[in-house]
């Protein structure tokens, strides 16, 4: 059975708008809260989501939540959220390419505070730090989205094995960052506008690597 992975940009933010590079993991704009916001209405077949990957990111976290809260699992939500609700997954892999101040993550317990009701425990307090295999280099960024897209494939894997599939949600949104997206989906001509989305197949490739297709 086939799954539908939803390749979504996050709203825009107040970098995007300033161009101010410096300023460390900004939030959303008020435009790119009612960008996000109107995902609600706009995004397809919501029923039919089961896991929700994102990047931990402020803007990916405010997008998440602004426009895909009638799909999230009540526990994510103070006063929103399906009973039955999708899982959030929280990937540090997701997050964006460069080692800019506004590319780059706020502490955990930054980001606990400010999101009580989202669970943090996969990440270091430092996760943030751009090295190693978070590091902005090319062939590191390049690695990161092969392992994310190996992370999905089994992700996919284990809702393909529960019981009952044909009446349970088994599609899965992923919501990252503009370059980012470019080695995730191996397409440097990937450009979403803010809040936009896209369709993809989970498949093997070469050696039986992970890949994603578009879904036209």
């Amino acid at each position: 059975m086939s799954h539908v992975v939803y390749l979504v940009r996050h709203a825009e933010s107040e970098h995007n708008v300033s161009k101010d590079f410096s300023q460390r993991d900004p939030p959303l704009t008020s435009l790119g809260l009612s960008q996000a916001s109107a995902l609600a209405d706009t995004f397809p077949h919501p029923e039919s989501i089961a896991v929700i990957f994102t990047s931990p990111l402020t803007r990916t976290l405010q997008t998440t939540l602004a426009g895909f809260s009638h799909i999230l699992s009540k526990q994510y939500l103070k006063n929103n959220g399906n009973e039955e609700g999708a899982r959030l997954i929280i990937d540090q892999d997701l997050q964006e390419r460069s080692d800019l101040p506004c590319d780059t993550g706020s502490k955990r317990s930054a980001l606990e505070i400010a999101f009580p009701l989202l669970d943090f425990s996969v990440l270091a307090e430092d996760w943030y730090a751009k090295g190693g295999p978070h590091a902005a280099n090319d062939s590191a960024v390049a690695a990161r989205a092969k392992r994310f897209r190996e992370t999905l494939r089994d992700t996919v894997q284990d809702i393909h094995g529960s019981e009952d599939l044909a009446n349970m949600p088994k599609n899965v949104v992923i919501i990252t960052h503009g370059v980012f997206m470019k080695y995730l989906c191996e397409d440097m001509t990937i450009d979403l506008p803010k809040a936009g989305w896209r369709t993809f197949a989970i498949a093997d490739g070469v050696n039986g690597e992970a890949v994603l297709k578009p879904i036209e």
